[in-house]
């Protein structure tokens, strides 16, 4: 599974919004120009975010968009499936070898759980402009 400039770029709206949970709305293009983005782009992404009950819309002349709920309580995974569809990292697992199959459901399986077990939150706490190089994965 690849993840597109929507999945990255709506990962990093859905941070910035976070960073900023219970402080009021944030504007996208605010976010945009922080991370010199396309702020027509992030927009573009907002809907389906916005429609999938992830953020709300502040309208107005101070509006932009807010979290609905805490950071702790959405996930890499809640995020990235909206934006780019089921987490999968191989099409058409069933027509493959068993063996093969169980790799692919294998993997399938890891991504799906770092996804669904890294909150907005956890996010946050390591965004400290550090490369890190803890994670090391061999197949």
């Amino acid at each position: 599974m690849k993840i597109s400039t929507k999945g990255r770029y709506g990962l990093t709206v859905m941070i910035e919004l976070a960073r900023k949970f219970g402080e009021g709305p944030r504007s996208l293009k605010s976010i945009a120009e922080e991370k010199d983005l396309s702020a027509h782009y992030l927009e573009q992404l907002a809907a389906p975010l916005r429609n999938a009950g992830l953020i709300k819309s502040v309208r107005g002349a101070y509006g932009g968009y807010i979290l609905i709920d805490e950071p702790a309580s959405i996930t890499a995974g809640d995020i990235i499936r909206v934006l780019e569809g089921p987490i999968t990292p191989v099409e058409g697992i069933e027509d493959e070898e068993p063996a093969q199959q169980e790799l692919w459901y294998r993997i399938t399986d890891v991504v799906k759980e770092v996804l669904d077990t890294t909150t907005l939150k956890d996010l946050l706490e390591h965004d400290d402009g550090e490369k890190r190089e803890e994670y090391m994965f061999y197949i």
